[in-house]
């Protein structure tokens, strides 16, 4: 179990405890008050016990964050698409609508459950009982590859890859709009948005915080108000493709979180019934890290994507 987190700084601005803190941290008010509740929070030296105490500016706290718990995984029985395996990896197709791993909020149901189940336990174990063998992550409602890491040599030798940015990566996706130019480079630091801490951003320039971040698109078919693209990655960050399309006034057909379908489009996607961001991650390719072979492998559109890019075709004629 890793240390708890210790939370200090200095109140900006007058107001209700619980609000302020939230607002001089990453944590949301639900949590703040919890951990008020819990003797967690101090201010200038005096443990805080009531949500509501007014504070002034200028006044220290320290929030102690107990460490999280993680889950122990458990095996399930749930079918998954293999598109290759051997004693060292297992790469996966993972369907929109599967979580990677347990958390808050998903303790089983997971991808991890799954590979638990079919690989009879033998997942690498550096990422922890919640995430045995999880190299990277694809969002829950993003369909596509990835691969996991079945032992310690292959995980550390993916997780090198990874951080080298030298893994390929190729997504297909339906974005709002038509985009000009049709080809080019997203470049911008990434990193948790300040008006919706659920949302990550692209941020200013000269910005000390988040991640850079680069994004090569290209517009593969002109389609009805939208465009279905090809983004590949040269890094990889959390929304990566989220983010950036939206960025650049594309946002993603369904995204909930980063887009705001054309108006014309609503009704397409309410006939079809899609409700996730149309996102799939096509190709992953990677230097096999125990033959040290270049490998590739290759995902089909899932149904609900290629049924969603047919419909908008066939609006465009």
């Amino acid at each position: 179990m890793s240390d708890p987190q210790i939370i200090t700084g200095t109140i900006a601005n007058a107001g209700r405890l619980d609000k302020v803190l939230s607002e001089n941290s990453d944590l949301s008010r639900a949590r703040v008050q919890s951990l008020i509740a819990d003797g967690k929070v101090v201010v200038d030296g005096a443990p805080a016990t009531s949500s509501s105490t007014k504070v002034a500016a200028g006044m220290a706290f320290a929030i102690t964050v107990p460490a999280a718990v993680e889950p122990q995984a458990r095996p399930q029985d749930i079918p998954i698409e293999i598109a290759f395996e051997d004693e060292h990896l297992v790469v996966v197709d993972k369907p929109a609508g599967m979580v990677v791993h347990p958390a808050a909020g998903n303790p089983d149901g997971t991808l991890v459950n799954a590979l638990l189940h079919h690989c009879d336990g033998s997942l690498s174990g550096i990422g922890g009982v919640a995430r045995p063998g999880i190299v990277h992550r694809i969002d829950k409602d993003t369909s596509g590859l990835l691969v996991v890491a079945k032992t310690d040599a292959a995980h550390e030798g993916l997780a090198a890859q990874f951080a080298e940015h030298s893994v390929h990566r190729r997504y297909l996706a339906v974005c709002g709009g038509h985009p000009n130019p049709s080809e080019g480079t997203i470049t911008g630091r990434i990193g948790r948005s300040e008006a919706n801490r659920k949302k990550m951003a692209v941020l200013e320039k000269n910005s000390s915080r988040g991640k850079h971040a680069v994004t090569h698109y290209k517009v593969i078919h002109r389609l009805e108000s939208s465009a279905a693209i090809e983004c590949r990655l040269e890094t990889g960050r959390t929304h990566q493709v989220r983010v950036h399309c939206a960025s650049i006034g594309h946002a993603l057909l369904g995204d909930p979180l980063y887009g705001s379908t054309p108006r014309p489009l609503k009704s397409v996607l309410k006939s079809l019934n899609f409700q996730r961001q149309a996102l799939h991650a096509a190709e992953l390719g990677f230097l096999h890290p125990l033959t040290r072979k270049t490998v590739k492998f290759e995902a089909p559109l899932p149904p609900d994507m290629r049924e969603l890019i047919d419909e908008l075709t066939r609006c465009n004629r």
